[in-house]
């Protein structure tokens, strides 16, 4: 599997082109495209599938790339470790340029809230301009991952060295549940964080809170499918991608699209 990150012209934003396919389909980064597929982020466009672009895309935004072909040889992207630290280090590597067109961005002047009192994640207006996620994961007691809770402003310092290298993670009897499925076949303990009772297996934390930075670099991924820049502080509550994906579908519908002073690139 080979990912090649090349330029893309002002207001293309980020497109899937998989080169592996008779015609090099293109499938655009957008949350109607967006399919429900089990711990991941999955996009299709007709009959052609890009899976597992959670982290590609959270790179891309976590980087402020805005305009960007992906090229891939397969339909699901290489897990790598298990966090965006090898896109990231890619895309700096080969550098970013700025571009004569300014950045639109979501402008958020009231509250909005998807999912129940049990996992939901909303966005709520702030007096500057920027993006703010605070995450509050929570597994519960009796293992151990337990709860956590982080709250940054995202941008490509903060990104770099505070979630990128922030690793998947799952409990051991949900990485056997994904197994029978035939998922997950071509990872091992070593490549993604699996939790016994006793911590990571075969395994050590890059962070103490590595779990609740995960789940923010998610966020930043999923956020990405709105096409724009969200101003405003996202706080989630045990979300996941299918809420996250929705209340971007919301923010979308509901909230108006205007024009940044940040070039895109």
């Amino acid at each position: 599997m080979r990912v090649e990150f090349h330029p893309a012209a002002a207001n293309t934003g980020v497109v899937f082109i998989r080169t592996d396919l008779p015609g090099a389909p293109r499938i655009p980064a957008r949350v109607a495209l967006r399919i429900e597929t089990p711990r991941r982020t999955t996009l299709r466009s007709g009959e052609f599938v890009v899976e597992m672009v959670e982290h590609v895309l959270a790179a891309l935004a976590g980087l402020e790339i805005d305009n960007c072909e992906v090229r891939v040889t397969a339909g699901e992207m290489p897990g790598c470790d298990g966090s965006a630290l090898a896109f990231v280090q890619a895309l700096r590597e080969a550098g970013v340029e700025a571009q004569a067109e300014v950045r639109p961005f979501l402008c958020l002047h009231e509250t909005i809230r998807v999912g129940d009192e049990d996992c939901w994640v909303e966005a709520r207006p702030t007096n500057t301009a920027g993006l703010i996620i605070k995450y509050r994961l929570d597994y519960g007691s009796g293992n151990a991952i337990g709860r956590e809770t982080i709250e940054l402003p995202i941008n490509p310092k903060s990104f770099c060295e505070s979630l990128a290298p922030a690793r998947t993670f799952l409990l051991e009897a949900e990485a056997n549940w994904l197994r029978e499925r035939g998922l997950g076949g071509r990872t091992s303990h070593k490549d993604l964080l699996v939790f016994g009772d006793d911590g990571p297996i075969d395994n050590e934390l890059r962070f103490e809170d590595e779990c609740v930075r995960h789940k923010t670099l998610d966020v930043v991924g999923d956020l990405a499918l709105a096409g724009c820049d969200i101003h405003g502080r996202i706080v989630a509550h045990r979300s996941g991608h299918r809420l996250n994906a929705e209340l971007v579908k919301v923010l979308l519908l509901e909230c108006h699209v205007e024009r940044d002073q940040r070039r895109s690139a």
